[in-house]
């Protein structure tokens, strides 16, 4: 019987939501017939609200089948309505300015109410001028940022915008240019607050966009031409970025992604070799946006699609897929011979392909692909032969400081072993590539702008093998030569008194003491053993060029850098000598090995001050 009354009223509710639906809609004909357009803003007004009352219903209770029904019914009932061949015109203009944005937010419910939104939101691209509905739609789009559940709700209006592109007859560029900012916005913000399972609906319809930007440049000649495929080539290099970011690039969904991107990639004119070395976002951005920073601020992940391009494709997909690597059209293999022989678009790479080191959104496997690159390109690469007053090799420098400190993140931060190993081979790879002359200077910059002291005491280090390369490969030449100035190595650039200023960086830090300890016991350990390896080479070569044997020097060396420390360790050690705490051992056993270092280079200070007096 129970059973019987809740059928009942189950039924009477959704005849009751029926009439009080097509009491609207008839109202909404009545009023836009009549010319009053005031009234019928507010009758649109009530079947909003009326239609957010349906949602509100439906996604309040999920397992409510019944309260579903009535809310897809209400969508089917306005879809009758607008497709209604005896509907004027005036009324479908009136209700396409808030009807797209009402039926897009039942689309989280279920993909029978996307099937149904998309519908309407076509009808109303047939019945209404595809210049209308291009602002519609923005406009709808931009309604997302309202939007609890943004993924799902983007779809229709999305979906819509990739048939309007297409219907567009007159000054196709300008208007698809003022809506691919729009559009790229809300890709980025949904992006980062979505799930992945939300997002592969939205970046199948980005991927459905670029395909009718795509088609509207098949139809253009000329200027108008190469410009809507200048911006063509920028939406897909920001959405390859974005779907890298955020789907896993094992699925097959973001193959098949990444597959149709790279197909228009290719269309763009946009190579690997080129997106890597010379395509230039700034330049590519201001021809097609002028100087509108607003507009171009859509962009922001242009590089890293660029970036992504040659590991991405060559790499990742030749690997995954033989039909991705059969759509490249290109001869990978031909692309890394070119980067290993010619060190101006080497450095390019380098400097672009910072860009997925340095993006936290990416994932790990995406930069190991990326390591694995770089440590192609730069193992057994030819370096150049650069005259440092006449090149402008200088002007790479700060792309590939700014390379380094990405690597030197992987080599900190991969959770694979294998992965810091293969970074830490980069660094070495990208620093032997630098000119000599310029080569200290970005040990000192990477060495002053990193926090870790492991990964300070691996700069320090590499500086030490550099300076025994510098003496090595000079001792056989300057053998028989007599010294000059007290330097008997002349052509040395690491052997210079700046390398006692990386000593005292880290012995005695800039903001005054000591150093930490044992925090910082890596970085001191690294510092002693190289002012050991300077004072005992320049000791026994006879020479100073670094300034470590002068008095004065040695004096500092005792008094600022190697007594304080002594102070700071001994009283250590004493803290915590009877102290079986496990933290009080660890202590111990990390400052064993430098009390040792610390002693020694203590001990031939003080034997070359007895020297010099």
């Amino acid at each position: 019987m129970s059973v019987s009354v809740e059928s009942e009223a189950a039924s009477f509710h959704a005849s009751e939501a029926q009439n009080n639906l097509r009491r609207i809609l008839e109202s909404c004909s009545k009023l836009a017939e009549g010319g009053d357009f005031h009234e019928s803003e507010g009758t649109i007004s009530e079947l909003v609200i009326f239609l957010d009352s349906l949602l509100d219903a439906a996604l309040s209770d999920p397992d409510n089948d019944h309260a579903e029904n009535i809310a897809f019914e209400a969508l089917s009932e306005i879809h009758r309505y607008i497709c209604s061949p005896s509907l004027d015109q005036e009324v479908v203009d009136a209700l396409s300015f808030e009807l797209p944005k009402a039926v897009s937010k039942f689309v989280s419910i279920s993909s029978r109410f996307l099937d149904m939104a998309i519908s309407i939101i076509d009808q109303f691209i047939a019945k209404c001028g595809p210049r209308d509905m291009l602002s519609i739609l923005c406009n709808t789009l931009g309604y997302s940022s309202e939007m609890t559940k943004a993924a799902s709700y983007v779809i229709p209006p999305l979906s819509g915008l990739s048939k309007v592109f297409i219907s567009i007859q007159r000054r196709q560029f300008e208007q698809v240019k003022e809506a691919v900012p729009m559009i790229l916005n809300v890709l980025k913000a949904v992006s980062l607050e979505s799930d992945e399972a939300d997002l592969e609906g939205v970046f199948d319809r980005a991927v459905e966009i670029a395909n009718s930007i795509c088609e509207v440049c098949n139809k253009l000649e000329s200027v108008a031409k190469e410009k809507l495929r200048a911006l063509l080539g920028l939406y897909v290099l920001q959405c390859l970025a974005l779907v890298s970011a955020s789907l896993s690039y094992k699925a097959s969904s973001c193959r098949s992604m990444v597959l149709q991107l790279s197909r228009m990639s290719s269309y763009c004119g946009l190579s690997y070799l080129n997106l890597v070395t010379t395509y230039d976002v700034e330049t590519v951005a201001c021809s097609v946006f002028g100087e509108d920073k607003d507009d171009m601020g859509c962009l922001s992940h242009v590089k890293h699609g660029a970036a992504l391009s040659v590991p991405f494709f060559s790499v990742i997909w030749g690997h995954a897929s033989k039909e991705v690597a059969h759509t490249a059209k290109e001869d990978l293999v031909a692309i890394k011979d070119e980067l290993r022989n010619n060190q101006t678009k080497r450095w390019q790479a380098i400097g672009t392909l910072k860009h997925v080191l340095s993006f936290v959104n990416l994932p790990w496997e995406l930069k190991k692909h990326t390591i694995n690159f770089l440590l192609c390109i730069t193992d057994g690469a030819i370096p150049g032969n650069y005259d440092d007053e006449h090149s402008e090799w200088s002007s790479y420098m700060p792309n590939l400081f700014s390379a380094l400190q990405a690597v030197k993140m992987v080599i900190m931060y991969a959770p694979d072993p294998e992965l810091r190993k293969e970074a830490f081979a980069v660094l070495k790879g990208v620093l032997a590539d630098i000119p000599i002359s310029q080569r200290f200077d970005i040990f000192k910059a990477l060495i002053t702008n990193t926090d870790s002291s492991s990964m300070i005491a691996i700069l320090i280090d590499l500086v030490r093998r550099e300076m025994h390369t510098e003496i090595c490969s000079n001792t056989s030449t300057v053998k028989n030569v007599a010294q000059i100035d007290n330097k008997a190595y002349p052509d040395t650039l690491f052997w210079t008194p700046s390398v006692l200023e990386l000593v005292e960086l880290v012995l005695r830090p800039p903001q005054g003491g000591p150093p930490s300890l044992p925090e910082q016991s890596d970085a001191v350990l690294s510092a002693l053993n190289l002012y050991r390896f300077v004072l005992m080479t320049e000791s026994t070569g006879k020479t100073n060029s670094t300034g470590v044997l002068s008095r004065s020097s040695l004096l500092k060396a005792y008094n600022e850098w190697l007594l304080p420390l002594r102070t700071l360790v001994t009283g250590i050690m004493a803290e915590n000598k009877n102290d079986y705490d496990q933290l009080a051992i660890d202590s111990v056993c990390t400052l064993n090995p430098l009390e040792l270092v610390l002693y020694r280079c203590i001990e031939l200070v003080e034997e070359k001050l007895k020297q010099s007096t």
